[in-house]
């Protein structure tokens, strides 16, 4: 008892360390490990463009010019089609910086900049930005705005299946930033529970020589390890899924009804 005593009372505390406290000057632990992690996806695209060859020699290159091909073949031509080498680098750059983001949050120690709905509520605001620019670039203002409605409608639907469109496509903002948080947040949250519950029944079995308590710390611990893993992929997932989306709403602005 005196074991799950501590756990709740540290519990809240827990809760309150994933909460934006300010750094220096304003600027957030957030904001610090997003440029930090921006810093890292130029560092290594840089690094890896220029050792790129014809016959791949470095393994770590080499992961990464696949998955910049995975992002090309999978998402791109596979879901855009016609013309989708122009959105490339836009969903490459979408991908790498939220999967290098998502993988320095698992490191102890640091935090997950799509950790907070502010950087994922960014990220959206980008990708909604990015499809609608290139819907209207595609279709023209009037012809974008129309395009909501698909052709061959009576007349009397179109007002109301042109604006149901209209708060689709806005609700997509909303959905790729709360979908991303959520599910980083969460992940993280469970991570810190485990670990937490960990060290204190270790701690109170040690404190107390209650052996009860040090037992009971390692099925703790083994859970730790299993969601840790399963974290590790939720990471790539959600890379994944952001970056699928974006190139989803892209194809659906830029095509023809």
């Amino acid at each position: 008892m005196d074991a799950l005593s501590t756990l709740s009372e540290e519990v809240p505390h827990l809760q309150a360390s994933f909460d934006p406290t300010v750094v220096f000057g304003g600027v957030t632990q957030y904001i610090l490990w997003m440029v930090i992690c921006w810093i890292i996806t130029l560092v290594l695209i840089l690094v890896v463009g220029r050792k790129l060859t014809l016959i791949p020699t470095n393994k770590f290159v080499n992961t990464v010019e696949y998955g910049y091909q995975f992002v090309r073949n999978d998402m791109g031509e596979g879901i855009i089609g016609h013309g989708f080498k122009k959105h490339v680098p836009f969903l490459a750059t979408l991908f790498f910086f939220i999967l290098i983001s998502n993988f320095v949050g698992l490191i102890p120690g640091c935090k997950t900049p799509t950790g907070t709905i502010s950087v994922t509520w960014a990220l959206a605001t980008i990708s909604f930005i990015y499809f609608n620019v290139w819907g209207i670039k595609a279709k023209g203002g009037l012809g974008y705005l129309k395009s909501f409605a698909p052709a061959g409608l009576p007349k009397v639907m179109v007002p109301i299946i042109w604006f149901l469109e209209l708060i689709s496509t806005c609700i997509r903002w909303l959905t790729l930033a709360v979908r991303l948080y959520g599910n980083m947040f969460a992940g993280h949250m469970v991570l810190g529970i485990f670990a937490l519950a960990s060290s204190v029944f270790l701690t109170c079995g040690i404190q107390a020589l209650d052996p009860i308590s040090g037992v009971l710390s390692l099925p703790w611990f083994l859970l730790l390890i299993a969601m840790y893993a399963l974290e590790t992929l939720v990471a790539f997932l959600q890379a994944y899924v952001f970056t699928v989306l974006s190139a989803v709403y892209v194809q659906i602005a830029t095509s023809a009804h």
